[in-house]
């Protein structure tokens, strides 16, 4: 990964999945589909990807460290057909080496033949079935949780009757987050833990194609229909051109789904059970400027996540909202060793200050979050040096005060700034005037489209759904 990814202090989450399954002959535009489901998925995942691709009751697939655009050439794309394929985009938190053996799918083969899995989640029972399995012989060709989740798939085929059991079985064994797409020689599988932690829907084409994805932004980018999300706990199989649901598993658990999917994780077009992503991060920004009000005369924002909260914030607000920094969006592709590059030469080669629109005023500057505090405390050290007057931050998330364990990177407590200090003391660290973040009993306000569904707030509250 680039150097400046690791500098710019940010949460990461685990990786986006997509699959496709088309009924009847072989297509070979079905791969082209699932590289513009993962390039519209790439935000989730730039460490690694992978495509797997159906043909003739074999399974075939292409997988490598590097962006898609990079991992899929023509040349690659143009050798695959089938009938369904699975794809995968990933950033590493468990199994966290990046390597082509850690890429997804994972294809294994195995008594009942061959399969290929994308997971995206964690499995915080990972280190005791592991153990288990090696007891009994199991050799591992990765460091990732989802060889423990094909393994586990694995060993409940044998006596399920068919690979939409096993994936039902194994669902009684598995604990954490995860949803799951999954390819059979001859049928696709997807499957959502039953609380529900981490997003996936499907849709349909007007060819008749199922289209299953972690975000509506991939279903768009291949012009399919949005039909709904995967229920919690809800096991769907997709064989013969028919689908059916396995719906056992849902309702046993409370809905947890990740809040942070709508404070910066999704991208801003997407809809996650029926509420608007952009949307959601305008309603932070109103909600800050009507509990946390600031005399100002500009609202800026640190591009790109915190720009609709900061919309939503000079909205509510009245203070204009101007673009208060300048974006190298090259910078993502500059790999440079940490000894060569300070973290605060690495922000300014990712951000610059616009001075003339900063220049003597006072300013309300809105970022998503505040993770270690390093990198928001060089942005108003740079808008400082911009001659601003006054520089008060607005978070639209609560302070980061516990680990996650379901698939996303908020780093241990030592690391956690907000763990360490009061809101007035990260204040201080950071030197800013004023600082105020999201008042974690206001998160359901930022979703009200999104009924039915509770969230998982354990990295701001504590309360973790499973353990």
């Amino acid at each position: 990964m680039a150097y400046y990814e690791d500098t710019l202090d940010r949460i990461h989450e685990e990786c986006g999945l997509f699959g496709i399954y088309k009924h009847g002959a072989d297509d070979n535009q079905l791969v082209a589909r699932t590289y513009m489901g993962l390039m519209a998925l790439q935000h989730r995942g730039q460490e690694a990807c992978g495509i797997a691709v159906g043909r003739n009751r074999e399974i075939f697939y292409h997988k490598d460290v590097g962006l898609v655009e990079e991992v899929f050439r023509d040349e690659v794309i143009s050798k695959f057909s089938g009938n369904m394929a699975v794809g995968h985009v990933r950033y590493s938190t468990a199994g966290n080496k990046k390597t082509k053996e850690n890429a997804q799918p994972l294809v294994l083969n195995y008594a009942k033949g061959q399969l290929a899995i994308c997971h995206n989640g964690n499995i915080v029972n990972a280190d005791i079935l592991r153990k288990e399995y090696e007891q009994n012989g199991a050799i591992y060709q990765t460091t990732t949780d989802t060889e423990i989740i094909a393994y586990t798939i694995a060993r409940q085929r044998i006596g399920a009757g068919s690979i939409e059991n096993a994936v039902f079985r194994a669902m009684k064994i598995l604990r954490g987050s995860y949803s799951l797409v999954i390819m059979s020689p001859n049928k696709m599988v997807v499957a959502r833990d039953p609380y529900g932690l981490r997003p996936l829907c499907y849709g349909i084409k007007e060819d008749g194609s199922y289209v299953f994805a972690s975000e509506s932004c991939a279903l768009d980018a291949v012009d399919a229909e949005y039909i709904r999300e995967v229920r919690p706990g809800e096991v769907i199989v997709v064989e013969d051109g028919m689908m059916r649901e396995i719906t056992d598993h849902c309702g046993i658990e409370p809905s947890r789904l990740c809040i942070f999917e709508f404070i910066y994780f999704a991208r801003p077009d997407s809809t996650i059970h029926g509420q608007l992503v952009n949307d959601s991060r305008r309603n932070t920004g109103k909600v800050l400027a009507k509990k946390h009000p600031v005399d100002a005369d500009i609202v800026i924002a640190v591009p790109d996540s915190g720009v609709p909260s900061a919309m939503g914030y000079a909205e509510e607000s009245g203070i204009p909202f101007v673009e208060g920094f300048g974006k190298n969006r090259y910078a993502g592709r500059t790999f440079i060793r940490p000894d060569q590059l300070s973290r605060e030469q690495a922000v300014r080669l990712k951000l610059n200050p616009l001075k003339k629109y900063i220049e003597g005023k006072k300013i309300v500057v809105v970022d998503d979050s505040i993770v270690r505090g390093t990198t928001t405390g060089i942005i108003v050290k740079m808008l400082r040096q911009a001659g601003a007057l006054e520089v008060h931050v607005r978070i639209s998330s609560p302070p980061f005060l516990y680990p996650c364990y379901y698939g996303t990177d908020v780093p241990n407590f030592d690391q956690l700034i907000s763990h360490r200090h009061n809101v007035d003391g990260v204040c201080k660290v950071i030197g800013a005037d004023t600082l105020a973040y999201l008042d974690l009993e206001d998160l359901p306000l930022i979703a009200p489209d999104a009924r039915d569904t509770g969230f998982c707030t354990a990295c701001f509250s504590g309360n973790y759904p499973v353990l």
